[in-house]
Order: structure tokens, then sequence, then C-alpha cells
């Protein structure tokens, strides 16, 4: 479970494959991907808005930008964590996502919290 931190915010990544979702003959792959945020600093902190980058096997790039997640912006006091779960169709058993949440503080300072790389994979596909 890779964990970054950024501006006291640290996130928690973890991905599995949804075989039940998945269609191998048609290159599906279909994943979920979980998602921890934690404010580890003094400061509240809002998620305003997402950015992924998702690279799959055959090297294909998709860019998602967006307001919140899944519907949200949500609002972290010291202390506080927010989880949630979301979704990422590839057309290969592997890639990579990575991104960053533009996050504001109460007193308007504006940062990036980013999330490093972690793989989205079929069991067994990669060694």
């Amino acid at each position: 479970m890779p964990q970054n931190q950024h501006d006291g915010i640290t996130i928690n990544t973890h991905s599995e494959y949804i075989s039940g979702r998945s269609n191998p003959l048609k290159k599906r792959f279909f994943f979920a991907y979980h998602i921890a945020i934690q404010n580890k600093g003094n400061c509240p902190a809002k998620l305003l808005s997402r950015y992924w980058h998702i690279t799959d096997a055959e090297g294909n790039i998709e860019e998602v930008r967006g307001p919140g997640v899944v519907g949200r912006q949500p609002r972290l006091e010291q202390g506080e964590s927010f989880e949630y779960t979301s979704f990422c169709p590839l057309k290969t058993e592997f890639g990579v996502m990575y991104g960053k949440f533009h996050m504001v503080r109460d007193n308007g300072q504006k940062f990036d919290a980013i999330i490093k790389p972690f793989k989205l994979a079929v069991p067994f596909s990669v060694n």
C-alpha cells in the first residue's frame, strides 16, 4: 500500500482486480482502487479537484481531471480522514496510476497532494 505525504496530507492507495466485471476475451480488465486521505497537518484542508494519469501495458495514456472525488469535495479537520473507492477499466492486464489532489487550507493556501504511482494488475499477470 503506497503511502504519500505532502503538506500534512497522507494518502494511502490500494487496488484490486474485479474479475466479475472483467472480460479478458474482449480486452476489458476492471479494477477498483481504494484511497484513504488523512490530514496530519495543523490546519483543515479541503479537496478541490483531482488529476489521474493512467497508463496501460501497451503505453496508452488516459488523463482524468475533475472536481472532487466520487462527487464530493471533503474538508478534513486536523486528524480526520476520508476514504473512497472508485474504478478503472483497462484494455490490458496491467497498468499504473498516479496523480494529485488539488487542496486548499482554510487560510487560502493552495497545494497539491501528490499520489505516487501504484499498479493495477490481474493477479499472477506480472512477476
